[in-house]
């Protein structure tokens, strides 16, 4: 017994070793800034979501969730400028939509509190005067609400070009995924399709009519759907496994735009602490992963254990010329004292510069 608890011990310790050796080998991007602490302990924070000032760029805002209370909502300096106690909030996405004369901005949440998908509908000038005065928060209530049919977890927003705004809600326990569709001032149930296993993380690319989604647990499988007309959801692309370049969950999923049509899938390697990138195009070949690591002389600590993620590829101001990538840090240390957990934002053009992208 005593040899099977020493050996044991022995066989983690070199385990530790070697994912710190694998981990030490990829590169290492510094964030930019990082948001306070939420109010809720324990794993809370989840997911963001950016919202582009097309006017403004520099006073964009960045969405963030406290799966166990609400929203927040930051500037591009971390700074808080709102919160609304909303319930628990596990996912968030968002589109904006032009029209003629404005624009409107629609953000879905996946409300696990009620076993909803919220959607919020602003026109941008509205955000832009509440930010004025350098605040803006979510409604209390959305402007609709819809009971899923499955036990909701995560959710992703896309703007098709035949189906107008649709919204992806995936199963939490089971491998189920809803796509509805916002028309009429409603939320209507299109389909469901299976995924094989519990999924959260997803994204949709609009101009390429691409589903990508993250399977977790037994498998950690990414796919990629492509969307068609007649919503055929039967023959995915595996894109990566635990075969491959995935240790244990892969997460949050984001892209990066280069083009229309060309780019970046970044995908949160969870397990590993790592951010894999792959091809935006088919058949999406695996390019590398890298760390997000502390900021000069550790004034923002490095990210680990990350869930959500979310990238926008707009120059934005100095600190983000090319995009701005912002990512969940499942362990916030500050100069070693844990805290509760948070945002952390990274500059695209880092990543570009020392990927060699």
């Amino acid at each position: 017994m005593y040899f099977t608890k020493k050996y044991f011990l022995l066989l983690s310790s070199l385990l530790i070793f070697y994912v710190s050796e694998i981990n030490a080998s990829y590169p290492e991007i510094a964030p930019k800034y990082e948001t306070p602490e939420i109010a809720t302990i324990g794993d809370a924070a989840d997911d963001p979501a950016i919202w582009f000032n097309s006017l403004k760029p520099h006073q964009s805002l960045v969405l963030g969730t406290d799966k166990r209370s609400g929203v927040y909502i930051y500037n591009l300096k971390g700074r808080k400028l709102g919160f609304t106690k909303a319930g628990n909030i596990n996912n968030i996405d968002l589109r904006t939509i032009n029209n003629s004369n404005n624009s409107s901005t629609f953000i879905v949440g996946s409300n696990r509190s009620l076993q909803t998908i919220d959607l919020w509908i602003y026109q941008d000038k509205d955000i832009r005067k509440s930010l004025l005065r350098n605040k803006f928060s979510l409604s209390l209530s959305p402007n609709i609400r819809v009971k899923s049919n499955i036990n909701i977890y995560g959710i992703c927003a896309g703007n098709d070009p035949e189906f107008g705004l649709i919204v992806f809600a995936t199963e939490d326990g089971g491998p189920n995924v809803e796509i509805w569709q916002y028309k009429n001032n409603a939320l209507k149930l299109l389909k469901t399709f299976n995924n094989k296993g519990e999924s959260e993380g997803c994204i949709f690319d609009d101009e390429n009519r691409t589903l990508f989604i993250s399977e977790e647990n037994i498998r950690g499988v990414l796919r990629a759907y492509k969307v068609e007309n007649n919503l055929n959801f039967s023959s995915p692309t595996i894109i990566d496994n635990r075969q491959g370049n995935i240790g244990y969950d892969p997460e949050g999923i984001a892209i990066y735009k280069e083009t229309s049509q060309s780019g970046f899938i970044v995908l949160s390697n969870q397990g590993d602490s790592l951010f894999n990138l792959y091809n935006r195009q088919a058949p999406y070949e695996y390019i590398t992963s890298f760390k997000v690591g502390p900021s000069l002389y550790g004034v923002v600590d490095g990210v680990s254990d990350t869930d959500g993620v979310a990238i926008l590829n707009k120059k934005l101001n100095r600190d983000f010329p090319k995009g701005i990538m912002v990512v969940q840090d499942g362990y916030n240390k500050d100069k070693k004292i844990d805290k509760n957990q948070n945002f952390k934002f990274v500059s695209f053009a880092d990543v570009l510069m020392q990927l060699d992208l």
